[in-house]
């Protein structure tokens, strides 16, 4: 969800406002998405690296991050919206991880739509992650080397639980993938646009599952 921080210097506002519109955006989006069919939407809100970020405006995110959980549980609840968290968002502040741990609870039973958010999140260290956690089955004796396949590997990543990545947006013309979900995106489609996240709206989500309706996927196969 890049360009929040731009958006707000096109308007000569606090970075904090474009952080307030950018959450304004995933509730339209959010709802959008139950409207039009998505199994599963992951939003990457905060990555391992946004800790380089100045301490002030870290503490605006956080500050967001509670009032958007504690406004929005009652709509996720009421519209069948399940909510998961993937990276090691237990690092957080413990009144945030409790806050976090009550809304997945409340939400554990809903399943028109899973809405993933990535917090404190890396590609790389859910790998490792992963790759630790296939390395302690082998140990204990619970997995043969043999076994020790793509699937095991998958199986102890955040996602697990979750359908194949399908298509991957990347807002504000940025053309990289910065850590995000690297292995699920190994055969994910991708759609760029120029706007800005404060600006992606419902309309421009149904544009991008148009765009990826049309494309031929061959898995490598042909």
């Amino acid at each position: 969800m890049d360009g929040n921080g731009r958006w707000a210097k096109k308007r000569h506002l606090p970075r904090v406002m474009g952080h307030r519109r950018g959450v304004e955006a995933v509730r339209e989006i959010v709802r959008a998405a139950g409207d039009l069919g998505l199994e599963a939407l992951t939003l990457y809100a905060f990555s391992s690296e946004n800790w380089k970020r100045p301490p002030d405006e870290v503490g605006d995110l956080m500050g967001l991050l509670k009032r958007f959980i504690i406004a929005d549980l009652e709509e996720f609840r009421a519209n069948g919206v399940r909510l998961k968290v993937i990276g090691r968002y237990k690092d957080l502040a413990p009144d945030i991880v409790a806050l976090i741990d009550d809304a997945i609870e409340k939400t554990a039973h809903n399943t028109r739509t899973t809405l993933a958010v990535a917090l404190n999140y890396g590609g790389q260290d859910e790998l490792v992650r992963a790759a630790k956690a296939m390395a302690q089955r082998i140990a204990d004796g619970s997995l043969s080397p043999e076994n020790a396949d793509a699937d095991a590997l998958a199986a102890g990543l955040d996602t697990a639980d979750m359908p194949p990545l399908d298509l991957l947006i990347r807002t504000s013309g940025e053309q990289r993938l910065s850590n995000f979900l690297l292995w699920q995106c190994a055969y994910a489609e991708l759609w760029f646009t120029e706007t800005l996240w404060p600006d992606f709206t419902p309309a421009h989500l149904a544009e991008a599952m148009a765009d990826f309706a049309a494309r031929e996927r061959r898995f490598g196969g042909r």
